[in-house]
């Protein structure tokens, strides 16, 4: 095996990927050693390595052996950790929000859900790098804008896609393809008259509100049951049959195999969420809730999983508690309800651990916040079995730290994804490089 310095290992494991991309024999094996390796799933192993071959975790221990010509990383110091994921963000959908070309998000229309967010992916964007840079190797790219910022009435907005961010197409970055359908599911979301006022929204009375979320919940409960009908109507195998793309995109929700992602505020959005899906028998993930209230138990019972957003957030109402965000995740934790961490933004995706660590100053568990950017988003979505954890088997999305990734302070040394290292330039290092060296 050859030995080398860190950084000219890193230099030459780069330079030997790009020549087996032009057809150059290599031999992709890697080990690295000294490390403190944190699994997530299973205890640290201190001075331990991970050898990886052909993009997967062949072995891991404190006293590991690659094959011959094995590139080693000699990590003396430093901490081995899963690659973050993000689970809620528009990575690679959106690029600069005032200019409209470059933002592939809210389509126009109630139901799209033939819309899918992988083929709108941009490899190319800054924030693809800007976001590696903070140690996620993963996250769930989102047809729409957080349910916050949404006034255009659209109710289901395509599916949602996990996407590796190391790649040249949109295909080898899919890690999971329509992993979930992205719901906002109605609510009454009643404004000040001071914010209308603000916004320039026409002055709308409670009875208003309610008239048009009674509107929506009917025309979702309608549009799921032509779905239904669609699905009977394929089966029988009609000669008149005409295939709709919006409804061939359903089934798989009917069929319990691609759940709703279901954007809900608020304690009443939650629960008739529920209700919705134990009528309509299909699976959910409540997304982006900012006041749970009795809901918590609920979710256990049920089993629904949590996707949490920003928990770096002023309170819901000028009542609540100060820390009513910062606290919500322990909520969840102490029911019993798994959850997992998303921004549901471009702008700040690359902060989803910063998130998870607001969530442990206010109670939460260290090793809870770390699961809620790693296994816990890899279980919700399904892909536990690749990613999510540094297990033997799975891929090799890894990331070296000089300390905890949570924290504001660590800096990430070193990245692979799926066992190939990837470059932590961004357009940020590129502007400190530029201005560092002005006259």
């Amino acid at each position: 095996m050859r030995v080398l310095g860190f950084e000219k290992a890193l230099f030459i494991a780069g330079v030997a990927f790009f020549a087996s991309a032009l057809g150059a024999a290599t031999d992709d094996s890697v080990l690295i050693k000294n490390v403190t390796i944190h699994p997530v799933t299973s205890p640290d192993i201190v001075n331990g390595s991970v050898l990886v071959i052909d993009g997967k975790i062949a072995e891991i221990g404190a006293k590991v052996v690659g094959p011959k010509g094995t590139k080693v990383y000699d990590g003396k110091g430093l901490q081995l950790y899963p690659g973050l994921i993000n689970g809620a963000s528009n990575v690679g959908l959106a690029e600069i929000s005032s200019i409209r070309d470059t933002v592939d998000l809210d389509e126009i229309g109630i139901f799209n859900p033939q819309l899918k967010a992988e083929v709108a992916f941009n490899p190319s964007s800054e924030h693809v790098q800007i976001v590696r840079a903070a140690g996620i190797t993963t996250v769930l790219s989102l047809p729409a804008t957080g349910s916050n910022a949404r006034g255009d009435g659209s109710i289901i907005s395509g599916q949602a896609s996990l996407m590796h961010l190391n790649g040249w197409t949109w295909e080898e970055m899919a890690l999971k393809r329509g992993v979930v359908m992205d719901v906002t599911f109605p609510q009454i979301q009643r404004l000040s008259r001071q914010a209308q006022q603000f916004l320039g929204t026409p002055t709308r009375t409670f009875a208003d509100l309610e008239r048009d979320y009674k509107l929506k919940l009917e025309q979702l409960a309608n549009f799921f049951e032509d779905a239904r009908r669609y699905a009977k109507a394929k089966a029988a195998g009609t000669a008149d049959f005409q295939p709709d793309p919006k409804f061939e995109a359903l089934l798989p929700v009917l069929d319990g195999k691609r759940p709703l992602f279901v954007r809900a505020e608020k304690e009443r959005a939650i629960k008739d969420a529920v209700g919705f899906a134990d009528k309509e028998k299909v699976k959910i993930i409540i997304a982006e809730p900012r006041e749970l209230g009795a809901t918590a138990g609920l979710l256990k019972q049920r089993g629904i999983p949590v996707v949490l957003g920003d928990t770096l957030f002023l309170p819901l109402t000028e009542d609540d508690a100060y820390d009513s965000q910062y606290s919500l995740p322990n909520q969840l934790y102490a029911a019993g309800v798994k959850f997992c961490f998303g921004t549901f933004d471009v702008e700040f995706a690359r902060n989803v651990g910063f998130n998870a660590a607001a969530a442990a100053a206010f109670d939460l568990p260290p090793g809870e916040a770390l699961k809620g950017v790693t296994i816990n988003a890899a279980e919700i979505f399904g892909v536990s079995d690749q990613v999510g954890s540094i297990e033997k088997g799975k891929l090799a999305d890894l990331i070296l730290t000089d300390g905890d990734p949570l924290e504001a302070k660590t800096s990430i040394k070193a990245m692979f994804i799926a066992g190939k290292p990837v470059s932590l330039e961004s357009r940020h290092t590129r502007l400190n490089d530029l201005w560092s060296s002005r006259p």
